[in-house]
């Protein structure tokens, strides 16, 4: 069986010096990572229903007759309720997307009845575009949504903690301190990426981002296992030339596994709708980003760390060719 055949058009080995260039990649790191901390704050994530509070709910007419979006959104921006949302779907029965069937979303105030709410948008929607059919109901208050919030948040710190854990315990302190800032720098990078294009920052963007983080510790794991490799092939060779000599090393899995991973997530971005857009694009975000933090954030603090070769040295004895001197 032959190969994939784009694979021809990647060399088959490469001399990249990576390292030189790790102080640049550094700056421009921390510049970026500042800057998406501070996005976080001013202006700050646009939150979606989950994590602010509001309602969601499904209008339909009978299959083969439109509603109309924009009379919609603007019988239910009448009653003042803040972000209204009106998106086209699919009907459930068929699968197919005949203008029929939408989805709503809009915040329900602070301090009023979330059920006089819904039945005032249900009233208002009626009046305006005539008889319709309302489903899939769901409202999520403030104190709930602020607890999701919570959790979310919670579940990324847990899932970092434990990838700092397992390489601690594989490799050591000074991989696994690598990995972890990796895998921050990722993150908060994500987050940038989430305010710049006001992404709306709900579940499924937390789920994206612990999938980010799971991408970026086996593309770190892969690089640093291949770098352990050769610490103990090349006992005597410098840090800095065993790390790029690693990288090069596994510089063509990465591209194969990333490119590939991103061409599926375009296509779901593509034909997912807008339900699945942030995700997949903060997805492929995130696989780019985490590449390039394997190569310029994680590597090179172990380079600033160093490594204690440790039985490795204690072997690391220079070899003699030639024939053995006759006593």
């Amino acid at each position: 069986m032959r190969g994939w055949p784009l694979i021809k058009l990647l060399p088959q080995k490469t001399n990249f010096h990576f390292v030189k260039y790790a102080r640049f990649a550094a700056v421009l790191s921390v510049v970026l990572c500042v800057a998406s901390i501070v996005a976080c704050f001013i202006p700050g994530l646009n939150m979606g229903i989950d994590f602010r509070g509001g309602a969601s709910m499904e209008v339909s007419k009978p299959a083969g007759q439109a509603i109309e979006l924009d009379r919609v959104r603007e019988a239910v921006n009448g009653l003042n309720l803040g972000d209204v949302q009106v998106q086209g779907i699919a009907r459930r029965d068929t699968n197919v997307d005949d203008g029929s069937t939408a989805i709503l979303r809009f915040q329900v105030p602070e301090g009023r009845d979330q059920t006089q709410v819904v039945n005032q948008v249900e009233s208002a929607i009626s009046q305006t575009v005539g008889e319709v059919q309302y489903s899939g109901v769901s409202v999520v208050g403030s104190k709930v949504s602020g607890e999701l919030f919570t959790s979310g948040l919670l579940a990324l710190a847990v899932a970092i903690g434990l990838m700092f854990l397992y390489i601690w315990f594989r490799f050591e302190p000074q991989f696994g301190f690598g990995a972890v800032i990796g895998l921050l720098h990722d993150v908060i990078l994500t987050f940038g990426l989430i305010v710049l294009f006001r992404l709306e920052f709900s579940l499924n963007m937390v789920a994206a981002i612990l999938t980010v983080i799971g991408y970026s510790m086996n593309d770190t794991v892969v690089v640093f296992d291949r770098l352990r490799e050769n610490l103990r092939k090349y006992k005597t060779m410098p840090l800095r030339e065993v790390i790029d000599l690693s990288l090069n090393e596994t510089l063509s899995r990465t591209i194969i596994t990333g490119v590939t991973a991103v061409m599926v997530l375009a296509a779901l971005a593509i034909f997912g709708g807008e339900a699945l857009f942030g995700f997949s694009v903060a997805l492929m975000f995130g696989i780019i980003v985490g590449t390039y933090s394997s190569i310029y954030v994680g590597a090179p603090i172990i380079l600033l760390w160093g490594v204690k070769r440790g039985a490795l040295a204690e072997d690391a004895k220079p070899i003699k060719l030639g024939m053995a001197s006759r006593p």
